[in-house]
């Protein structure tokens, strides 16, 4: 050949490993498999197969993982390195609905592009591996982890999900009663620890006492997976439920601007907030990144207060509060709930009726975001009703409000004005009593004192008497200094007949107060997470189903275990229903199933399956564990497979060894991947208690993006550059960098880098662009750069083809090659050996850009030799093959081998023929470099001085002057000081 043929390299080599299954990585017991290996599990984030394929950016982990993957293989690991895609969800829907085509066909034709494109990159995936969460064989699973889920609980005492009939079981023995609001009570109370009582509380009901429909009702309480009405994003528009993080900042859904409304629906809910303790506690047990970590347990929200019962006067009913603040239950003036909390049509006066169900009416079209808004307006509307202030024995108000949620707490908290900024606001706003009951320091008081008219204001350090009066002042009228006081003081305006706070320390205060509501029954301290059950149903076709049966009488049944997969009916119509009446009843696309599949007959009574579907997170929260067992039809993973791949290595800690993916995902997916796997521990299927040991972000690949008058994005492509301005098709255009994607119109398809410069070079770009968890600006026209790396690579070890009288198309074998067997000059051993130190060290620590930096100097080196000793050039293509793969293979066979490198031995230093066996150093005086000289590296600061002080330069440098002080920095550079 001519030079460097890349096209034919590639395609060559690509087709050996796939002939060949290079890749394909055995299990513990089939052939091939070697016991003596350490394994090394590295994993992508799998990607959702888009119809556009991928862009340049989306490869960036892509190429890293495959860097780590061979650079492992290398060193003696068993990897496994697979790939597959995320394929349920409403993108793929919506695009077939739009298209008339079943999703079934799109997701297919997505994947099969991907594929292509993933391969054409030399990504050593185990192919045989590839999944897709459509695949039947693997929604069956994901629909045998939800009965998982849905017949367990989660055990206070053990801290741990139980099958569901062991709390059956300890209700049918009687060692628990049913309490108030399907509470579960130890008969002896001493014998649970998450009882607060002496003794069961009044009204507690045995098990044998309730009707069959009582008795599912409680196990719904406490179940992992259950069915509640609760408040939900509903998008009319596009027929189905929308999670928090579909919804935009303006209560529009994110795929196609339509209004989304806050309305009750009965959905399928996973009690993720059983976890919140552990999903926090456990972050200790990964190597994660830190901020990703502090987003969790940020996300999670764990909160220490206690729970006080607030009983409605003059009915039965009993609000149920969290207060982080017990200590100011003396200032509670008023009390708000949610709009959507269940006792609000209840306790609505006949007069305050009408007003409430509209203020419920206008809250639903707002979106969480927009409520909890601190700059915007307090609105809402007296029940008519009242409360009683458990400590003060008070009647006061109950409110509605929007800025309560019903998802945190208890959709209820009691309003104290004085110390919480909401409650002061919305105070101030409807005239409503506001009682400080902590004190302000001094400070506070002295800044926020509202000035009388005519007065200049108060002293910044004001008397004693002043401060006498301000404190006066702010026990007796608190709104006038303006805002509330959050911060801890003294308690005052506390003291009851059965108790005071009043002269205690905040921490002392909600002690007290804690264990005064315990003794007498009205409350409990308790721990509270913001995190959220999981809103796990959807209302569109192309998901999960459930397996899930309803009878006729509202009871639940099981699709048994044997009868899975519950596989999607084949419909031509899979449209959702869509209406522009936010109240108009939900109306999944699977309700227009056929009747054979809606309906099941089983013991004589007629079941219909449930008709949402799971949300696209079902798949991608265990598809780490299929990855490992995918063709297992019995069951999960077998054990001993999981056992090999997610047990910790001799050190670090347990679960995939390195996960890559970008931190977009830091909180959804990898919070709910853990907590499944922690329930999947819990009950034995699993042997790690995290999924995931180490987890890399990398950055973005970013790029130019260009943007018209109107604000519209245009092809990036078509962009014309001319003395520094930008236009599109004669009209100006205004430049920004963005993250490279179709809807900036900015992206670069790999096939076509390809095509140009070879994936070997694209691959060797990315990983030279910068660090790997940076973001890094896309570059076209700096890639030939990398190119001419590999161009001057192939030039050093490939004679001319002209001169040696080869064919054209030859590999690198018919060529012939600048090798030679004589032995290496001592320079050219230590340079091979300290770049072989310098690559392994960047290799470890996934620094790939420093790896390719260090190869590009030896490779710079080497231009002037005449030939390169095969001690220098089998070491440099070992190096070489982690990051150019197809390169490094042609030239290994060049070298006169059969087989495919992948496997062969990194190479190794010695630690004394990587180091220097004479450095340089600066000599300064008075701090000024006046020379440079050669000592050998081990040399002490005596040595170093000596030979400072014998350099030609350096002595007329001091000529006539007194030396005062050497100062030497080994290694490093001689200073002297002269007087």
């Amino acid at each position: 050949m001519s030079g460097y043929d890349f096209h034919a390299i590639e395609g060559r080599w690509q087709q050996h490993w796939e002939t060949r299954g290079t890749f394909r990585t055995p299990n513990p017991g089939d052939p091939g498999f070697d016991p003596r290996r350490p394994k090394y599990y590295v994993l992508d984030m799998f990607p959702y197969p888009s119809g556009v394929g991928l862009h340049v950016g989306h490869p960036l982990g892509y190429i890293a993982t495959d860097v780590v993957a061979r650079y492992k293989r290398m060193r003696g690991f068993t990897v496994l390195h697979p790939m597959g895609f995320d394929a349920f969800g409403l993108p793929a829907e919506q695009f077939a609905v739009e298209h008339g085509v079943h999703p079934r066909v799109t997701t297919e034709q997505n994947i099969a592009t991907m594929i292509r494109q993933l391969k054409r990159l030399g990504l050593s995936y185990d192919w045989d591996r590839c999944l897709a969460t459509t695949d039947v064989r693997y929604y069956k699973w994901t629909q045998w982890i939800f009965l998982q889920l849905y017949d367990s609980y989660f055990d206070p005492r053990e801290l741990k999900a139980r099958p569901i009939r062991r709390l059956v079981h300890r209700l049918e023995s009687g060692e628990l009663v049913v309490g108030p609001g399907n509470r579960l009570v130890a008969r002896e109370a001493s014998a649970d620890p998450s009882n607060i009582g002496e003794a069961p509380p009044a009204g507690a009901r045995p098990w044998r006492a309730l009707s069959q429909a009582e008795q599912e009702g409680v196990l719904a309480e406490h179940r992992l997976a259950y069915l509640a009405e609760v408040p939900v994003n509903w998008c009319p528009a596009l027929g189905t439920v929308l999670a928090n993080e579909e919804v935009t900042n303006e209560g529009r859904s994110e795929r196609g601007n339509h209004p989304v409304h806050k309305r009750p629906l009965r959905q399928w809910m996973l009690r993720i907030t059983a976890y919140g303790e552990r999903l926090a506690e456990e972050l200790e047990l990964v190597d994660w990144p830190e901020p990703v970590k502090l987003m969790q347990r940020n996300w999670i929200g764990r909160s220490e207060g206690a729970l006080v019962d607030f009983p409605v006067h003059g009915r039965g009913e009993t609000l149920r509060v969290f207060t982080t603040r017990p200590d100011t239950l003396g200032g509670a003036t008023y009390m708000v709930l949610s709009p959507e909390h269940p006792l609000v049509e209840l306790i609505a006066t006949a007069d305050q009726r009408d007003a409430v169900q509209r203020y419920r009416t206008e809250a639903q079209s707002r979106s969480d975001v927009e409520r909890m808004a601190q700059a915007k307006a307090k609105t809402g509307v007296f029940t008519g009703a009242h409360a009683v202030n458990p400590v003060t024995g008070e009647k006061i108000p109950i409110w509605i409000a929007d800025y309560v949620l019903m998802g945190y707490g208890t959709g209820a908290i009691m309003a104290v004005p004085a110390h919480d900024e909401r409650d002061f606001q919305f105070a101030g706003q409807f005239a409503l009593p506001i009682r400080a009951v902590v004190m302000a320091d001094d400070a506070w008081l002295a800044r926020r004192a509202v000035t009388p008219p005519g007065e200049s204001g108060v002293d910044a350090r004001p008397t004693a008497v002043s401060i006498g009066a301000l404190r006066q002042r702010y026990r007796e009228a608190p709104a006038s200094f303006g805002e509330a006081f959050v911060g801890d003081g003294i308690a005052i305006n506390s003291a009851t007949r059965e108790v005071s706070l009043d002269g205690l320390s905040t921490p002392v205060a909600q002690q007290t107060i804690t264990a005064w509501l315990e003794a007498t029954g009205r409350g409990r301290k308790t721990v509270q997470y913001k995190l959220r059950d999981w809103l796990f149903s959807r209302q569109r076709y192309w998901g999960e189903p459930f397996p899930m049966l309803h009878g006729p009488g509202g009871e639940i049944r099981t699709v048994d275990e044997n009868d899975l997969p519950v596989e999607l009916p084949a419909m031509q119509d899979f449209r959702p229903t869509v209406s522009d009446d936010a109240q108009a009843p939900p109306r999944p696309p699977l309700g227009r199933a056929p009747e054979s599949w809606r309906y099941v007959l089983l013991d004589g009574v007629r079941y219909q399956r449930e008709l949402n579907t799971m949300p696209q997170w079902a798949g991608s929260c265990w598809y780490y564990l299929r990855f490992l067992d995918p063709r297992n039809d019995r069951e999960l993973v077998d054990r001993e497979v999981e056992r090999y791949w997610m047990r910790p290595r001799t050190e670090g800690p347990a679960g995939v060894d390195l996960y890559v993916g970008g931190v977009e995902h830091a909180v959804l997916h990898l919070l709910y991947a853990r907590f499944w796997h922690k329930v999947l521990h819990d009950l034995g299927h699993v042997s790690t208690p995290e999924p995931f040991g180490r987890l890399f972000n990398q950055g973005y690949i970013q790029a130019y993006a260009y943007q018209d008058a109107r604000g519209i994005y245009v092809d990036a492509a078509r962009v014309e550059t001319r003395d520094g301005r930008y236009s599109y098709q004669g009209t100006p255009v205004t430049r920004t960098l963005g993250k490279m994607g179709k809807s900036l119109r900015n992206a670069v398809s790999p096939d076509e880098v390809c095509e140009q410069y070879g994936c070997d070079t694209m691959r060797l770009y990315e990983m030279y662009m910068g660090p790997l968890d940076a973001s890094k600006p896309w570059e076209t026209r700096d890639i030939i750069g990398m190119h001419r790396f590999l161009q001057r690579v192939w030039r050093n070890f490939v004679a001319d083809p002209r001169e040696a009288g080869t064919p054209a198309g030859a590999d690198a074998r018919a060529e012939t090659l600048r090798v030679t067997d004589v032995a290496p000059t001592t320079e050219q051993l230590r340079l091979v050996h300290k770049t072989v130190k310098s690559v392994t060290g960047s290799m470890e620590q996934l620094k790939f850009n420093t790896a390719i930096a260090a190869l590009i100097d030896l490779n710079n080196e080497m231009v002037g030799w005449a030939t390169i000793p095969r001690a220098v050039a089998a070491p440099f293509v070992l190096m070489l093959a982690p990051l150019a793969p197809h390169l490094a293979e042609e030239l290994w066979r060049g070298l006169g081998h059969d087989a495919s490198l992948a496997y062969e031995a990194w190479p190794r230093w010695e630690e004394g023929l990587a180091t220097d066996a004479q450095i340089q150093m600066a000599v300064q005086v008075m701090g000024k470099l006046r020379s440079r000289i050669t000592v050998p590296a081990d040399a002490d600061e005596q040595a170093a001085e000596t030979a400072a002080l014998a350099d030609i330069k350096v002595r007329a440098s001091l000529a006539g002057k007194t030396i005062r002080r050497v100062i030497v920095v080994p290694g490093k550079l001689v200073n002297i000081v002269t007087g």
